[in-house]
């Protein structure tokens, strides 16, 4: 199947795409955004910490200028002042190194965050390709970013350098101060040209940063065949879902089969339900459902209880009522007691005569089941259900179970 081409990718790029291209490294980033904060912690390190850098810097100074005849002529003496120097120099500029770390490492977690994958340091050879190089140069993304490097150049030139010329009396002045006010004034400078210039690089930035929010969004987007294609990857084919159901329904079935041979009563209505009882007196609040069915699988159910010996009644209402509103292997509701006990009555004296001998007992006709329980016969949808049912194999399985 060809690409699709970019004017086809009309999509926004979906979470489990975005996700995909973090872990390959695609992440979003702008050099310009951590150019800002690099000078910017520079520039509020300068002015937070100028007295203490000071301090070190003219230290460091006023030893190495400072004559002495013994070190002169002694090599060992020249290297203890070069070190002594040096620590003082550090000593100046260790926390400035410091803020410009943290500044160097907190940037990018102001768009991409963080993010360390062995997928970006594999070499890909398709990178060396001159004429996918030269498609690059020659694309969109390559004068666009020329002019802004154009940009970034001319604001901070132009800032820097309108600082330090609208100064240049006062960085010419400092070679007639004192060494102490030199230092200081020096180290102000500093702070004010950097100030300037950090204002320039934010307008920079703020130009850069949504376009690279917008061009890496536009480099995920995704056509709608592809979103369905995820879709599908994702949430799984609607055919191979809706055969696991099925499956899911035929084993459902098999262990609901399984429990009509320990059911009480099976009630009937005759043609259409079947619904399998137990109780156990001590064991259970109430009497529960513990098989029922419509159509084929009611039938099924009425011949597994004639198998088993468990006695059938008919009892239309009360079957109806039954498979409309308790759920499987639940209990049956509090308005259907009196009907369900009357049922229970006849099946404990059924299970004596066949004991002890005596009257046939005569099975309970006239049960008290309100009307609103009643929904009357089997739905369309219940019974296009039980149809697919009935056409999957796997439900011939189960009811030979």
């Amino acid at each position: 199947m060809a690409e699709e081409s970019d004017l086809e990718k009309t999509e926004s790029a979906t979470p489990r795409r975005l996700q995909k291209a973090r872990e390959e490294g695609q992440i979003v980033r702008s050099r310009e955004l951590s150019t800002f904060a690099l000078l910017a912690a520079g520039f509020f390190g300068v002015g937070g910490m100028s007295g203490s850098i000071g301090e070190h810097l003219q230290g460091m100074l006023r030893a190495a200028f400072t004559f002495d005849h013994a070190s002169a002529f002694e090599t060992r003496r020249m290297l203890i002042g070069a070190g002594a120097a040096s620590r003082e120099g550090l000593a100046a500029l260790l926390p400035i190194l410091a803020v410009t770390g943290a500044a160097a490492l907190l940037a990018p977690m102001a768009l991409g965050g963080w993010q360390l994958s062995a997928k970006g340091l594999e070499p890909k050879f398709d990178r060396l390709n001159p004429i996918a190089g030269l498609g690059k140069i020659f694309s969109i993304n390559g004068p666009i970013q020329l002019v802004m490097s154009l940009a970034k150049t001319l604001v901070v030139g132009v800032i820097g350098g309108t600082a330090i010329w609208n100064r240049r009396e006062e960085i010419l002045a400092l070679a007639t101060q004192p060494l102490h006010l030199a230092l200081a004034n020096t180290v102000h400078l500093i702070a004010v040209c950097c100030g300037m210039t950090v204002a320039g690089m934010f307008v920079v930035a703020a130009m850069d940063v949504p376009y690279q929010l917008w061009q890496f969004h536009k480099k995920l987007r995704m056509s709608k065949e592809e979103v369905k294609r995820e879709h599908r990857e994702s949430e799984g084919d609607p055919h191979v879902k809706g055969r696991i159901r099925q499956q899911q329904r035929a084993i459902a079935r098999r262990r609901m089969m399984t429990q009509v041979p320990k059911a009480d009563v099976v009630v009937t209505n005759p043609t259409h339900f079947a619904v399998a009882l137990q109780y156990t007196d001590g064991e259970m609040r109430a009497p529960k459902v513990v098989a029922k069915g419509v159509n084929l699988v009611a039938a099924r159910i009425r011949e597994l209880a004639a198998e088993n010996n468990v006695p059938l009644l008919e009892a239309p209402p009360l079957a109806r009522a039954l498979y409309h509103n308790v759920e499987l292997n639940r209990e049956i509701p509090g308005q259907l007691y009196g009907a369900v006990a009357e049922v229970l009555a006849w099946v404990y004296q059924l299970r004596r005569f066949k004991t002890d001998g005596g009257d046939v007992p005569v099975a309970p006709t006239e049960l008290d089941v309100p009307a609103e329980l009643d929904k009357g016969g089997v739905s369309d949808e219940e019974a296009d259900q039980e149809a697919a049912d009935t056409l999957n194999p796997a439900n011939d399985n189960g009811a030979s179970a």
